[in-house]
């Protein structure tokens, strides 16, 4: 059925409208048509697509440039971890190319310095760490085999599934390109390391003089909020990881357990990955200590290790790190895993610092539409 309005004298001469009575609505009628609840799983739906389709691509891409990557993750951290000492060389009316120099040596004298007395002192102790462990997996081992409803060959079977899903054997070709792109790696973190020292501010003058309007000053807030936490992490994480090996270090000497230097050293290193680190250092020092001293004291050393962490995680960590970088532990977690899933190692220890940067930087861009969105009020009188 057709129907015809405007035709007559009193509709103002409007053109005639023409509509059909069993015409199918257009999409915008359909999607109206649609229940508030089905709109908004749809929507949402459609934007987390798209931040994970995105996250994937530039995960793929770094996985593609893994050296690159890699390298510009550790000069960036560097950078905030030896800023502060860069200004105060600078206030001590350094010029900008040697404090920047200074700065570097100063580090590389640290890590090198640290490397040989660790390598001195626990050298020999490095083989016998090994058997320990071996040790310890045995009667870990047995303790299953006898408790447990599981027979030997169901543990090697299961044993041989996580080693295949973790790769093959060793390869001569692949060990030695890694070789090179570990070499490569940190030769160019070190000439990016002395370049953004040197003229990382000035770059970032650069950058905002490009900008003009409400952007450089939003740009110019979240680049410092997105810096100072950088920093802030940088900085937390070591003292941190340093407090965690000296307090399980003196734990382990304590009672008695050997290879208390080596398994110190691996729980400062485990300290840079959050959660999942301290977990593997601590199953570490209790293996050890269950093959060398037997079931007590591996329970005491589990004890201390719960301690420390425990006094780390409530009250330490709040105090170094603030509140400008605290992640939820289930975010953390994520984070974490998906790092090691797009990267290994690499990606768990960059995870954390790019996740809890991005978040500072969109906690402060949403801040700061929220302000100028905001009603001025109007000046007395």
């Amino acid at each position: 059925m057709i129907e015809e309005t405007g035709v007559g004298g009193d509709d103002g001469g409007r053109t005639p409208e023409v509509t059909a009575a069993g015409a199918r609505p257009g999409p915008r009628q359909a999607w109206a048509a649609l229940p508030w609840l089905v709109r908004t799983v749809v929507a949402w739906s459609a934007c987390l697509i798209v931040v994970i389709v995105g996250f994937y691509l530039v995960g793929k891409v770094a996985v593609l440039l893994a050296p690159l990557a890699i390298a510009l993750a550790v000069t960036l951290f560097l950078t905030a971890l030896l800023d502060p000492v860069l200004l105060l060389l600078r206030r001590l009316r350094v010029p900008g190319a040697p404090a920047a120099l200074l700065t570097i040596l100063l580090l590389l004298g640290v890590l090198v310095g640290v490397g040989v007395l660790v390598w001195r002192l626990t050298a020999a102790q490095f083989g016998e760490l090994s058997e320990q462990l071996g040790a310890g997996l045995q009667r870990s081992r047995d303790f299953v085999t006898t408790t447990l409803p599981v027979s030997d060959a169901q543990l090697d079977k299961l044993i041989d599934q996580v080693r295949s899903g973790f790769g093959g054997g060793f390869d001569p070709v692949g060990g030695a390109r890694t070789a090179a792109e570990v070499a490569g790696s940190t030769l160019l973190a070190l000439v990016l390391l002395f370049f953004l020292l040197k003229d990382g501010r000035s770059m970032w003058r650069w950058v905002l003089r490009r900008l003009t309007g409400p952007n450089r000053d939003v740009t110019a807030e979240a680049g410092r909020a997105g810096w100072r936490t950088l920093g802030a992490y940088s900085r937390g994480t070591m003292i941190i990881a340093a407090i965690d090996a000296i307090g399980i270090g003196l734990a382990l000497v304590l009672l008695g357990v050997p290879l208390a230097l080596p398994l110190a050293l691996i729980t400062f290193l485990g300290g840079f990955v959050p959660i999942i680190g301290a977990t593997v250092a601590g199953a570490v020092a209790v293996l050890v200590a269950l093959a060398a001293k037997g079931p007590t004291t591996a329970l005491l050393v589990l004890a201390a290790v719960i301690a420390v962490q425990q006094i780390e995680g409530n009250l330490l960590e709040p105090l170094i790190m603030k509140r400008q970088v605290q992640l939820h532990p289930a975010v953390i977690l994520v984070v974490v895993t998906a790092g090691t899933l797009i990267a290994g190692i690499s990606g768990a220890f960059v995870s954390v610092p790019i996740a809890a940067v991005a978040y500072r930087v969109v906690d402060t861009v949403q801040r700061h539409r929220e302000r100028l969105a905001a009603p001025t009020p109007r000046s007395a009188g």
